[in-house]
């Protein structure tokens, strides 16, 4: 996509940069005891509950109620943000989840920066997804977002909106995507890898389509979908704070830096419009996008859905 003279071909740019940007949280966060872990509400921060204040997307999968009355199981599947930087005692805060698996989504680039740090034992799979992706220009957005007038008529009145709109179509589209999306999904289908984190730089984009198709399949309704991917604001634009500020003190329109930092609703729609019309139904993308039969799906309904 080229933005008045400025060539952005694809989120793998807008990603890159959050990854080198994510400041640490300034709040101090009190060690919980430990035991089980906290019996949280869906939607729930299990990074700030653990005390883990660099994952504060750290959240369960679970505990969201069907249009059939079913209940997803908890402690199966969690999504987060970077598990980067870790220090000993988060990760040893980290453990008492009991993951066995982390699946990272982000692009190699995002990984050499910031690799993952996990408690020993668990098992790591890269799932580029956007591996087909455009070629990105970093280095062309991270001057606009030190150039504050230049980046308000470079990505305002909606154009930054459409870069990311444009990117969430790519989620569905991308062979990349179709491919690090099975893999993850039939991963997470076998109890024998459960449980599994599946993650992206900040767990809100790549990551949030993860989670809301695999709770759509599932049957949670999609207003329950798109709220549990709209909490992402709660928990990410917080550690952005001191980098939006700086960049509106400096004359930058607030509105595209949430609109970098956060989600939006729009965002998540593009990516349902594109599998609908590609595909038609949750179970048509499954099947025809992902090569996960119908078997293959009954077993994850089978494995994530409790009636008790």
């Amino acid at each position: 996509m080229k933005i008045d003279g400025f060539f952005i071909t694809g989120l793998a740019a807008v990603f890159f940069i959050l990854s080198t940007a994510l400041p640490l949280l300034a709040q101090p966060v009190s060690n919980p005891p430990a035991g089980p872990l906290p019996q949280l509400a869906p939607g729930q921060s299990l990074g700030i509950a653990l005390g883990i204040p660099t994952v504060p997307n750290l959240r369960d999968v679970g505990g969201y109620k069907t249009r059939d009355g079913a209940t997803v199981v908890r402690g199966l599947a969690y999504r987060s943000d970077t598990f980067n930087p870790m220090s000993p005692g988060d990760i040893k805060k980290l453990a008492r989840v009991g993951l066995k698996n982390d699946y990272d989504l982000r692009t190699t680039a995002e990984v050499k920066a910031k690799p993952d740090e996990m408690p020993p034992g668990v098992a790591y799979h890269l799932l580029n997804v956007l591996a087909d992706a455009k070629s990105a220009a970093p280095a062309e957005l991270e001057a606009l977002l030190h150039e504050p007038q230049k980046a308000n008529k470079a990505l305002g009145g909606g154009k930054i909106e459409a870069l990311f709109m444009e990117g969430y179509r790519e989620f569905i589209s991308l062979p990349s995507a179709k491919q690090s999306y099975r893999t993850l999904f039939l991963d997470l289908a076998n109890p024998q890898m459960a449980p599994g984190v599946f993650h992206c730089t900040t767990g809100k984009d790549r990551t949030g389509w993860a989670a809301a198709a695999l709770l759509t399949l599932l049957g949670v309704p999609h207003e329950t979908v798109m709220a549990d991917y709209m909490r992402t604001n709660d928990y990410t634009l917080p550690q952005f704070k001191p980098v939006i500020d700086d960049f509106v003190a400096a004359g930058g329109d607030r509105a595209i830096a949430e609109a970098i930092f956060g989600v939006k609703p729009e965002y998540l729609e593009a990516s349902f419009e594109e599998m609908r019309k590609q595909y038609g139904t949750i179970e048509g993308y499954f099947a025809d996008g992902l090569g996960i039969d119908a078997a293959q799906q009954k077993a994850l309904r089978n494995l994530y859905l409790s009636t008790q």
